[in-house]
Order: structure tokens, then C-alpha cells, then sequence
């Protein structure tokens, strides 16, 4: 199953940059051993518009225009359900196993999600109660997809 990680906004050069391409690399090597593969890393410029929900409408749009048809849409959003990382794997796993062949993780913009895109969703996810800036969450999925990775395999690296 190929995963695409998609970003309303682009990374900095920095810190920030490096460790969540560290983590994408990680996962992108030890995942065609349990059939997930790194498709790409899609970053897109916040919309310039006005107000709120038109910036969330046409950042929505350029989202719906890079999921592959028939892929998995799961949203990073404080409306989502909180899992731990066993239950996020294995939800990775079933989607794999089901036949999926594409899934997209997708961290909306500083205004959120559009809420007609959220109800398409085939899963939406929090990080937590807490307010997290927008380079930490693609630290965080990077590291959670790794960490799946790690799990659906049997390696030690995931420890509970």
C-alpha cells in the first residue's frame, strides 16, 4: 500500500525538516517489508483567500485533487479519535490487508479541516487534546508511521 503524507504548508529548512525526514526515510526503508511504501510527500501553500472556510473549501480541493481514487482518506483533526499506536497499526494493517492500495494522511492548514471533507473521511485522527503546531504533527505522523512499521513487523523498536 503506498502512503502519501499531505501538508497544508512547507517546512522550513531546520530541525523541524530534518527529523521528520528522518522518520520518513526510516519508513520508507522498512516498509516494502510489510507491503507499505512511501509514495510521496505532498506540501501545499496555504490559501490566500479572506476568510476561514473559503481558505478551508480551497485547500479541501487541492487535497481531494492529490488522493489517488479509491484511497484511504484519513484526516489529522481535534474531532478525530485518539489511538495509541497499536490500534493505529493495526488500522494500517487492515486497510493494507483489505486490498487498499493507497492511503493519504493529511494535516490540514492553520484554519482546519473543511467539514464536508472531514465527513468523507475514512478516518479521522487527533493527536491528543492539545494544540500542536503544524511542523510538530508532521514530527509526530512521521514518527507514528515508522512506528507502525516497526509494529506490523515484530521489531523491538515499539515497546509498551
Amino acid at each position: 500500500m503506498r502512503i502519501t503524507l499531505f501538508a497544508v504548508g512547507r517546512l522550513k529548512a531546520g530541525p523541524e525538516k530534518d527529523l521528520a525526514s528522518r522518520y520518513l526515510d526510516r519508513f520508507a526503508k522498512a516498509g516494502p517489508a510489510v507491503g507499505l511504501e512511501l509514495a510521496k510527500l505532498v506540501e501545499v501553500q496555504e490559501s490566500r483567500a479572506s476568510n476561514a472556510d473559503t481558505r478551508k473549501r480551497e485547500e479541501a480541493g487541492v487535497l481531494e485533487k492529490a488522493l489517488p481514487e479509491g484511497g484511504i482518506l484519513v484526516l489529522l483533526d481535534e474531532r478525530g479519535k485518539t489511538l495509541d499506536s497499536q490500534a493505529f497499526s493495526d488500522a494500517i494493517g487492515r486497510y493494507r490487508d483489505n486490498g487498499k492500495r493507497d492511503m493519504m494522511l493529511a494535516i490540514g492548514g492553520a484554519d482546519g479541516l473543511d467539514p464536508e471533507l472531514r465527513a468523507k473521511a475514512d478516518l479521522v485522527l487527533n493527536l491528543g487534546t492539545m494544540t500542536w503546531p503544524h511542523q510538530l504533527v508532521r514530527i509526530l505522523i512521521a514518527e507514528q508511521l515508522y512506528r507502525a512499521v516497526t509494529i506490523l513487523s515484530g521489531h523491538p523498536y515499539h515497546r509498551v
